[in-house]
């Protein structure tokens, strides 16, 4: 018998899947819990257009990924900092703030774990990544200067 399943069932499978099970074990003890539904047209057709929305929803999540990662991609970002005379500054300039000024300077969101960078604790310029969907990362530089 064919069930969509409503809910996680341990041994059995996720949530939204079709799983196929003896008719016993899907009347007495399935179908009494809520479980999950007897697979039928509508629920087919559901499930179909449930997989499909998702389908459009990844791709358009890439497609804006790729489009951000162009506007990212070999541009310089510049952050202003304290620092000695020797250089070296006072603290260090972190992930936060990095992603801060990204979303400040080209309007993108980012997330601030997204963002890999070295410590930066002196003046110059750093070569930095941001992944922004688990396909696309963009490379782009960071110059520290004096404020």
């Amino acid at each position: 018998m064919e069930v969509l399943l409503k809910s996680d069932v341990k041994g059995l499978g996720k949530k939204g899947e079709k799983v196929s099970v003896s008719e016993g074990y899907a009347r007495n003890f399935l179908f009494p819990r809520g479980l999950a539904a007897e697979m039928n047209a509508q629920l087919m057709s559901e499930l179909k257009n449930k997989e499909s929305s998702e389908k459009f929803k990844a791709d358009e999540e890439l497609k804006a990924a790729k489009s951000f990662a162009e506007k990212i991609t070999g541009k310089t970002v510049v952050l202003k900092a304290k620092g000695g005379a020797n250089g070296k500054l006072f603290g260090s300039i972190t992930a936060k703030e990095i992603a801060a000024r990204i979303a400040s300077e080209f309007g993108i969101k980012v997330d601030k774990r997204k963002v890999t960078v070295d410590d930066i604790k002196s003046f110059g310029t750093y070569n930095t990544q941001v992944r922004l969907h688990p396909q696309v990362t963009a490379d782009f530089k960071v110059q520290v200067v004096e404020e």
